[in-house]
């Protein structure tokens, strides 16, 4: 059924959209992800490292 809904949305999205418009919401979505990801990542580094200090 998942799959069903992400075809749909899928083509709905090239139906719809233009394909600059298309290419410009996926590179917007991949640079949010990006960002949270890195953030994400030093965050747990500051974390293991600020634990081993205190052990």
């Amino acid at each position: 059924m998942k799959k069903w809904s992400l075809y749909s949305m899928t083509a709905l999205c090239l139906l719809t959209l233009t394909s600059c418009e298309a290419v410009e919401t996926i590179f917007k979505a991949g640079m949010w992800w990006g960002i949270i990801v890195v953030v994400a990542v030093i965050a747990i580094i500051l974390w293991l490292f600020s634990r081993g200090r205190n052990s």
